[in-house]
C-alpha cells in the first residue's frame, strides 16, 4: 500500500538556533526530516494554507500564513529526547477551491494515519476541520475504533448552517457526514463564549447532543469541573480528533487571531486538557487553526500555539492499533 501524501508546497529546510551538535543541544530544527512514505511511528506536520473560509465568515483574513508562522514558533524549542518528526509540506488554498483541498487535506491525514504517524495540521482557518475530520473518518484506525469523539477547544460551535461551507460551518458538516455515513460520533467543545455564539446556535447544538462547557467555567477554580467534563469525553469515545481554535485564549496571550477573545479560558487550562488528551491512548489527529501572523503581537500566538503543540506531540501516547 503506498503512503504517498500529495502537497502542493514540499516541505521546506528547517533552520532556528543552535548551542551544538550533541543530543544534549537538540531542538526541533535538528530533529525533523522530511515525510517518508515508509510505515513508521511519531508526528508528521501537514500545512493547511487557507483563509478561504474565513473569508465566507465575513471574518480577518491572515490565517493562511498560520502553517509558516507554526513551523518558524516550533523550530528553536528543545527536545528533551529525540523524537521521530517529520514534515509532509503544505496543501494551499488558492481562488474558491476550498472544497477541492478539504478533500486532499482528507487524504493526507487518513494516509499519515495509516502510515503509524500522529498528523499534526497546522492551519489555516477552522475550515481546516472539516478537511481534517474527513481524513481520520477514512483511516483504517477508524474501523477498528469506531466511536469518533471530536473535541473542540474553541469559543465558538462552527454549526451555522449556511448553504456555503466556511470557517463557521464545519462541524456542521461534520454532524451531516455522520449521518449520511450511518456512524456515531461525539462533538465536545470547552471553553464557549456565550456572547459570541447566538441563541440559535446554542439551539443547534442541544438539537445535536453536543456537550459544551463555557469559558466561564473553565478557569483554574474550575479544575476540577474541566476535568470531569474531559473524562466524562474520553470515557464514551474510542478515537479521538483534538482541534485547537485559538480564539479559544484571552485575547492577551492570542492577539493573533480573526476573533480574539474577551475573556477566554486560560493557557493553564488548555494545556492541562492537551495533555489529557494526548496521553489517553486514544489521540488519532489534532489540528490548531485561526493562527493570523498579520494580526499577531511580538509572535505572541504563534509562540503559544507551538507551546501547545510541543507537549502534545512530546507527550503523545499512540493508540493500540
Amino acid at each position: 500500500m503506498s503512503h504517498d501524501i500529495a502537497v502542493d508546497i514540499a516541505p521546506q529546510p528547517w533552520t532556528g538556533r543552535s548551542d551544538g551538535e550533541s543530543p544534549e543541544h537538540l531542538r526541533w530544527h535538528h530533529a525533523i526530516t522530511p515525510y517518508s512514505a515508509e510505515p513508521g511511528v511519531g508526528s508528521v506536520l501537514i500545512g493547511f494554507a487557507s483563509d478561504e473560509g474565513v473569508r465566507r465568515n465575513k471574518g480577518r483574513r491572515g490565517a493562511a500564513a498560520g502553517p509558516d508562522a507554526l513551523r518558524a514558533a516550533l523550530a528553536s524549542m528543545a527536545l528533551a529526547q529525540p523524537l521521530p518528526l517529520e514534515d509532509a509540506g503544505t496543501i494551499a488554498v488558492t481562488g474558491e477551491d476550498l472544497e477541492v483541498c478539504q478533500a486532499a487535506l482528507g487524504r493526507a491525514v487518513a494516509t499519515a494515519i495509516d502510515a503509524g504517524r500522529l498528523p499534526v495540521v497546522l492551519g489555516g482557518g477552522h475550515e481546516v476541520a472539516f478537511g481534517t475530520y474527513q481524513g481520520v473518518a477514512a483511516a483504517q484506525l477508524r474501523r477498528a475504533r469506531p466511536r469518533l469523539g471530536i473535541l473542540n477547544l474553541d469559543a465558538h460551535f462552527d454549526l451555522r448552517g449556511d448553504p456555503v461551507p466556511s470557517s463557521g460551518t464545519s462541524f456542521r458538516q461534520i454532524a451531516e457526514a455522520e449521518h449520511a455515513a450511518g456512524t456515531a460520533h461525539r462533538y465536545d467543545v470547552l471553553g464557549i463564549s456565550q456572547p459570541s455564539n447566538t441563541t440559535a446556535l446554542f439551539d443547534t447544538a442541544h438539537r445535536l447532543g453536543v456537550r459544551y462547557l463555557l469559558d466561564e467555567r473553565c478557569g483554574v477554580a474550575d479544575r476540577a469541573e474541566v476535568d470531569e467534563f474531559v473524562s466524562t469525553f474520553l470515557d464514551d469515545v474510542d478515537l479521538v480528533y483534538l482541534t485547537i481554535d485559538l480564539d479559544v485564549l484571552p485575547a492577551g496571550v492570542a492577539p493573533g487571531v480573526s476573533a480574539p477573545a474577551g475573556y477566554g479560558v486560560p493557557l493553564e487550562i488548555i494545556q492541562r486538557v492537551c495533555d489529557r488528551v494526548t496521553t489517553s491512548g486514544k489521540l488519532a489527529v489534532v489540528d490548531v487553526a485561526e493562527l493570523n501572523p498579520t494580526l499577531d503581537v511580538d509572535n505572541r500566538t504563534a509562540r503559544t500555539a507551538a507551546r501547545l503543540l510541543h507537549r502534545i506531540v512530546t507527550a503523545h501516547v499512540a493508540p493500540a492499533r
